[in-house]
Formats: C-alpha cells, sequence, structure tokens
C-alpha cells in the first residue's frame, strides 16, 4: 500500500465561512462536494465538514483520512494485519474510500482518486 497523504478532519458549522479562511490560509482553492447530507471541502491538507450533527456525530470519531494509491491495496493489507474494515471500499464523488478500525481502536478512513 502506498500512502500519498494525510487530510485533517474538521467540522464546522459553517462551511461557506470556513472556506476562505482555510483556501487563504494553504494557498489553494477547495475541491467541494456532498455525501449524505454532509457538505464537504477539501483545501489543501484540510478536509471541512458541515452538516446534521447525527452525521457529524460519526464523522468526528475518524481520526484522519489518508490517501493512498489504491484502495484495494490498502484493504488487503489492513485486513492482513488486523483490522477491521467497517465500510467500503465503496465510490465516492471524489474516488473511493473505506473506514477501518486499527488493532488499538482508532478509526480511519482511506481513499482514493481511482473511479470504480
Amino acid at each position: 500500500m502506498e500512502i500519498l497523504g494525510a487530510s485533517l478532519r474538521i467540522c464546522v458549522d459553517d462551511i461557506e465561512t470556513a472556506v476562505p479562511f482555510y483556501e487563504r490560509l494553504s494557498g489553494g482553492r477547495a475541491q467541494r462536494f456532498e455525501r449524505g447530507g454532509v457538505q464537504v471541502a477539501a483545501v489543501g491538507s484540510f478536509l471541512l465538514m458541515s452538516g446534521p450533527e447525527s452525521e457529524l456525530e460519526v464523522l468526528r470519531k475518524v481520526v484522519a483520512t489518508i490517501a493512498v494509491k489504491d484502495v484495494d491495496a490498502a484493504h488487503r493489507l489492513l485486513d492482513d494485519l488486523g483490522a477491521r474494515i467497517l465500510a467500503g471500499p465503496v465510490a465516492t464523488p471524489a474516488g473511493r474510500n473505506l473506514l477501518a478500525m486499527h488493532p488499538d481502536g482508532s478509526l480511519f478512513e482511506y481513499v482514493d482518486q481511482l473511479r470504480g
């Protein structure tokens, strides 16, 4: 599995107010999409999320989003290492993802940009 980087997950009350701050901070433009009623903006190393508290409650439990070259390869390695795959791999607007609980109880999202 090749890890390409990680994003810091931040739940915000008002994504429209938060995005300009993080765009200026990171020097980049936000990529936006919606998933399950949650507005998401990826800005540099930051992943901003805003939406219903019932959805954000689950998202806050994920430690970080890890970008990988191929989610299927990550799935195989995580499984071999004893991680518990909670969801996925599934297609998202930005590629594919899976949620995995590591043996220490930490929850991570793994994402790639492959379509499928």
